[in-house]
């Protein structure tokens, strides 16, 4: 037989060694290859086919569902959103990493805030989302935030003495509800006036309330009451002051002539209330509105105006430990003899964190803001269960729009198919930027 190479190469051991431990190696990257093929390719691959065709599956559409992507209103504001989250995200989390990395190099617990900063991280975006979907409910008593900024508020501002009284149908007063009320018939000085109201529930009552108890007009002004007109237990004359009912202290009364403010005074303890020094005519009793606005209910945090920034809110709450973590793991790593020469030369805190800090960090800053971006745009869990059902449109990301047009009510899952396209053609860049990044750095 002649000594060919297959033959050499067939009796030769260190290639019999290099084929065995191919086949090895093919042996266990196997499994792997099936489940990214069955995992990652075919869905990419039927998504993309399934794209061409209707919603029913059964017409080829060719093009028509990436054309409709861009006349569809709600899909338009999904695109809008994602671009908001794109751009609005990594850069506040870039940011905040980077401050709050520099700043825990001089805390004396660096460590425990690490932590501390880092805990959210372990929730998913479910709870997350649920968190903050209670945290910026509108109702103060529920909705921390608003229970906060309705707080802060009253602080500065006093609400409404009676934000629910009314006054009583054909009893003196007119006006529509919420206010302002006044006098049907025009006053003189000299006179009395019996202003009730009702709708006022007994613990919302001033607790320094007295029975109700008119005042002394004078020769030249105008006394009266105000006063809650119902007596305990249903008793008593409409439009007349009876034993047992309470005057409405703090109540502002104007007295009004010729379309202006005469006078204006406070009811007090008793609702007594009284104008002096009036000159003689006809004068209108007014209680302005500003007795019954409607308390402060806080900022509408989940409203279409503030939906999206709420949610980016609840987003860095999540991941702002991981751009710190990050982050200072760069910052670490920088020389610091480059920082002492730094010092020694004059620098201050503020140049050597821009000329020198910042630069040394741009790799660093570079991973970290493409993989948020990376993240922002898959996005989902957060936005579907904070944005309330009214707002959700509102709220949409290209996620969000994918799944409600396919399976949340649209039933078109051609069209979602092509959102699902788009996405990976938007994700896909970023991500081959990434892997090339890590590459160089590891070179």
């Amino acid at each position: 037989m002649p000594d060919t190479p297959t033959a050499r190469d067939a009796t030769n051991p260190r290639r019999r060694a290099q084929r065995r431990k191919r086949r090895l190696a093919v042996a266990f990257v196997l499994p792997a290859l099936l489940l990214l093929g069955a995992l990652v390719v075919y869905p990419v691959v039927f998504s993309f086919g399934r794209s061409l065709f209707d919603a029913s599956g059964d017409r080829f559409v060719g093009a028509a569902n990436y054309t409709a992507i861009i006349q569809d209103p709600a899909t338009l504001k999904a695109i809008r959103n994602s671009t908001i989250w794109v751009v609005v995200a990594p850069t506040l989390l870039t940011g905040l990493g980077l401050m709050l990395a520099v700043l825990t190099e001089k805390v004396r617990w660096a460590t425990a805030f690490k932590l501390v900063l880092f805990l959210p991280m372990a929730v998913s975006f479910v709870a997350a989302g649920i968190i903050f979907r209670l945290a910026y409910e509108q109702d103060p008593g529920r909705g921390v935030l608003n229970a906060v900024v309705v707080g802060v508020h009253d602080t500065f501002e006093d609400a409404a003495a009676y934000p629910t009284a009314r006054a009583r149908e054909d009893q003196g007063l007119t006006g529509s509800a919420g206010g302002p009320y006044s006098t049907g018939e025009a006053v003189r000085p000299g006179s009395s006036v019996s202003l009730g109201l009702v709708g006022v529930a007994p613990d919302a009552m001033p607790a320094d309330a007295k029975a109700a108890a008119s005042a002394t007009p004078g020769g030249d002004g105008i006394g009266g009451v105000v006063y809650l007109d119902f007596a305990p237990g249903g008793a008593g004359t409409p439009g007349k002051v009876d034993p047992g009912e309470k005057g409405l202290p703090g109540m502002t009364v104007e007295a009004v002539r010729d379309g202006r403010v005469a006078a204006t005074t406070t009811a007090s303890a008793d609702g007594s209330f009284r104008f002096t020094g009036l000159a003689d005519g006809e004068y209108t009793l007014r209680l302005p509105a500003a007795n019954f606005a409607a308390p402060y209910q806080g900022v509408n945090w989940l409203g279409p105006a503030l939906v999206t920034p709420a949610i980016i809110g609840a987003y860095l709450w999540v991941w702002t430990g991981f751009a710190m973590v990050l982050i200072g793991a760069g910052l670490a790593a920088i020389p610091r003899d480059a920082l002492e020469a730094a010092r020694m030369d004059g620098a201050t805190e503020s140049q050597i964190f821009r000329k020198i800090t910042v630069p040394l960090l741009a790799p660093v800053l570079t991973v970290v803001f493409v993989t948020l971006v990376i993240n922002v745009m898959k996005v989902f869990d957060l936005v579907y269960i904070i944005a309330p059902g009214p707002v959700q449109e509102e709220a949409n990301v290209l996620a969000t729009r994918m799944w409600l047009v396919s399976f949340g009510g649209g039933n078109d899952q051609g069209l979602g198919s092509a959102l699902s396209v788009v996405l990976l053609l938007l994700v896909v860049p970023a991500m081959i930027f990434n892997i090339r990044r890590f590459r160089r750095s590891a070179a």
